[in-house]
């Protein structure tokens, strides 16, 4: 399949940005094709949904993603990660948006919000993409949002409704061979955690997302925040001379910006519909909005230390005991976000640990290294400890935590019963490493 991101964006913008950039002699452009207020979804959630994607209203040809002359396109500074794949966005409007400089837009009822995930299949060549889902969320007439999610067909002559969170493994091609990806389609209660109340349904669509420049069919460039001002959605509050004061996410290569606004951004996009003042139980706000000084990340308190000492949200210059770090950098339970993601975004970790890495703190050592690791064996086992960085490494056999009064590290260590054995090391001007530890059951 060739890259449907490369070959649909520009079709999507073209009438969009022309209509956008091109005023007529008084200054205005021509009045925006108005939107159907909920295509032919239902105004709320207990309303009988299309089974179809081609029967939602929201394609004029569903096979070739070509949309309703009401549709508008946008893209965001930084997505959410989405298991790698390639997204491509448009919303219907049936009014204006109720904007804002900080926080989130009002949109009125009847909106429907579209976005079609086409996943990479072969490590090699990015542009060989998957179709395997699209998303439609509706701005119900109570005020709340609602989802629905179509799974694609193989021959992509249509997608289906899904009534319930399915998984499907999908084949990706490998320098070696083939590996397989499992894809998580979300149910719709699944929607409603990340679109929540708190986060005002609608996420990504806002000041700070899309204030960005987009591609003009014609090769120039223009502010997406103007384009849709032009084209009448957004209410009397925007300025468009205040444009250059407004806030804007910073995209992970964006050398002009810190890596602290790198960071923030990225935690902004992936975590911040639930860590927000009144959100999920936690200590933190993971908003861009809100000062970095008041959001309580660095050396911000955890409400669950994942058994690490002086864990901390972010630990000033300590990837091993920032929190944040390791629920993005695992596939874990502790994952986070905990829905809809199957794979490490090892960039995204990335760049949260140049970032913490960044931060002013003394030194801090890595764990020692325990091998063979834990388990059963058939009998006596020889264990190693490694340490890095020239530390001592002080260990113990009984589960307890290792200090530097317990034994120091010599030789291997001959294991003949059950032990739970935790290593930790030390070196003068470091920050001890974090304690780790292997269970080992040698048979009699």
């Amino acid at each position: 399949m060739p890259n449907l991101r490369a070959l649909v964006i520009p079709l999507l913008l073209a009438p969009f940005l022309i209509a956008a950039a091109a005023p007529d002699t008084a200054g205005l452009i021509a009045p925006r094709m108005a939107g159907k207020p909920y295509l032919n979804m239902p105004e709320t959630a207990q309303g009988p949904l299309p089974v179809r994607l081609s029967q939602t209203g929201a394609f004029a040809d569903v096979r070739t993603l070509k949309p309703v002359p009401a549709a508008i396109p946008y893209d965001l500074v930084v997505p959410f990660w989405s298991d790698g794949a390639a997204k491509t966005r448009f919303v219907i409007i049936p009014g204006k948006v109720g904007f804002s400089p900080t926080g989130e837009w009002k949109f009125p009822a009847g909106t429907v919000f579209v976005k079609t995930f086409d996943l990479p299949t072969d490590e090699d060549d990015p542009s060989r993409l998957r179709r395997v889902e699209t998303r439609l969320l509706v701005l119900d007439r109570t005020g709340g949002v609602y989802g629905a999610v179509y799974r694609w067909r193989a021959d992509l002559s249509d997608a289906d409704l899904l009534n319930q969170a399915v998984i499907e493994p999908i084949g990706i091609r490998t320098t070696t061979g083939e590996r397989t990806q499992n894809w998580y389609y979300p149910s719709r209660e699944d929607c409603l955690i990340c679109h929540n109340a708190k986060a005002g349904g609608v996420l990504g669509v806002k000041t700070r997302q899309m204030n960005r420049d987009v591609a003009y069919p014609s090769g120039s460039t223009g502010n997406q925040l103007l384009a849709w001002n032009r084209l009448g959605l957004l209410s009397s509050d925007f300025d468009a001379s205040r444009l250059d004061s407004y806030p804007r996410l910073a995209r992970s290569d964006d050398a002009s910006r810190s890596l602290a606004d790198r960071a923030r951004s990225y935690l902004d996009a992936n975590c911040s519909q639930c860590h927000r003042p009144g959100g999920t139980v936690a200590y933190f706000d993971a908003r861009f909005d809100t000062p970095l000084e008041q959001q309580s990340l660095v050396d911000g308190k955890v409400l669950i230390d994942e058994g690490i000492d002086r864990a901390r949200v972010i630990a000033p210059h300590d990837p091993w005991r920032s929190i944040a770090l390791a629920r993005i950098d695992t596939n874990s339970d502790i994952r986070m976000p905990p829905l809809a993601r199957q794979t490490i975004d090892s960039k995204g970790a990335a760049l949260i640990r140049a970032w913490i890495a960044s931060l002013p703190g003394r030194p801090v050592l890595d764990p020692p290294v325990i091998s063979p690791a834990g388990g059963r064996f058939p009998g006596p086992v020889k264990v190693t400890l490694v340490a890095a960085q020239g530390a001592d490494v002080h260990y113990t056999l009984d589960g307890s935590a290792p200090g530097e009064q317990d034994p120091r590290y010599e030789q291997p260590l001959e294991i003949t019963g059950p032990a739970i054995l935790r290593a930790r090391a030390y070196r003068e001007g470091y920050t001890r490493s974090i304690a780790v530890q292997q269970t080992f059951l040698p048979d009699d």
